[in-house]
């Protein structure tokens, strides 16, 4: 099937999202430097994904959800959460997404569609066959897109999951985000030893869904891909496994380092582990977010002054919400074990 091209105004929104997502997490990121001890353990960032997130979800709509894994803080964004309460979260306060109690990778919005994250490689995808099922059955014609990693489907929940989803016909996109790495071993040497064969998006014929490998980088391939899933999906005819193909920008994760030590994997680990400069100078060259806006400004849906106004535009607000989080209070030690099921 063939989907139309997204309007002018739908392509900034899309180039927006995506500069709201990159800005969000470089303001992430130098909390470590310049907020030093602000975020307790992990990060784990997404830069260079930005067009797979916002491509995908560019078909989200009311009732409709979406998981992913504990690299997350660009989805909830995309789907309308307020960034000064993500930024909270992640810093661990009481006016967080999870009231400071998930932090960073387990951001979750369920306002706004947004099921939540786990920091257990594979684990949402069964989540989102069990949100699937429950959309088949309330018959709206709602949809779960399920994002993960590439490392994820050398898990068997991964397998279990994609054939009970073809089995039953739920209406699921499962979005692998192959961004190359899982931490420092490259995506070709796990090939060579546990995968299936590249492109990874073969593990689909299995179970007898369609599967696609598509450029990750492009969120206009992104969007007519997704689309075409999303609308099978909607029609009652089953999910569908898309590959997307990026490059991880950052190091696998930011973690608390002691006074004077740098923090864990200061370069990208094509660098740091393999010495593959000429690899990750490559990827730079291909990043999405200035690709993009290169692409806009050639073919003439936006100047260079209104992506300009919009980058400050987008600056602003995640100064906004960094300074929200750095004044939100912890909670209450008296509230410990309040939410708990026990």
């Amino acid at each position: 099937m063939s989907l139309e091209e997204p309007s002018a105004e739908r392509q900034i929104w899309m180039f927006t999202q995506m500069l709201r997502i990159r800005t969000f997490e470089e303001c992430v990121k130098r909390a470590f430097t310049e907020h030093p001890g602000v975020i307790r353990g992990h990060t784990h960032l997404a830069d260079g994904a930005e067009a797979s997130i916002v491509g995908a979800l560019s078909h989200f709509r009311e009732g409709d959800a979406a998981l992913a894994t504990y690299r997350c803080h660009g989805y909830p964004l995309v789907l309308g959460s307020d960034p000064k309460a993500a930024m909270a979260e992640i810093f661990g306060r009481l006016d967080g997404l999870c009231k400071g109690r998930g932090g960073s990778m387990h951001l979750t919005d369920v306002r706004h569609g947004f099921l939540g994250t786990s920091g257990i490689v594979g684990a949402g995808i069964p989540h989102a066959a069990g949100a699937a099922w429950a959309a088949q059955l309330r018959g709206a014609g709602n949809v779960v897109l399920c994002f993960f990693g590439d490392g994820a489907s050398k898990q068997g929940a991964f397998h279990e999951t994609l054939n009970i989803a073809t089995l039953w016909k739920l209406p699921v996109v499962f979005v692998m985000e192959n961004n190359g790495y899982n931490v420092v071993t490259t995506t070709a040497q796990e090939d060579a030893n546990a995968a299936a064969g590249e492109p990874l998006a073969i593990k689909a014929r299995a179970y007898a869904m369609p599967g696609v490998t598509i450029d990750g980088a492009d969120p206009l391939a992104v969007h007519h891909t997704v689309g075409e899933a999303v609308a099978r999906a909607r029609a009652g005819e089953g999910p569908t496994l898309v590959e997307s193909k990026i490059y991880r920008l950052s190091a696998h994760g930011n973690i608390i380092a002691p006074p004077g030590v740098p923090l864990h994997y200061p370069e990208h680990e094509a660098i740091a582990v393999f010495g593959k400069r000429e690899e990750y100078e490559a990827a730079l060259r291909g990043d999405p977010v200035p690709r993009f806006r290169s692409v806009l400004v050639r073919g003439g849906t936006l100047s260079p002054a209104h992506a300009d106004a919009l980058g400050a535009q987008v600056a602003a607000e995640m100064a906004a919400a960094v300074d929200c989080a750095l004044k939100s209070p912890f909670p209450p030690i008296e509230t410990a074990l309040d939410y708990n099921l026990a």
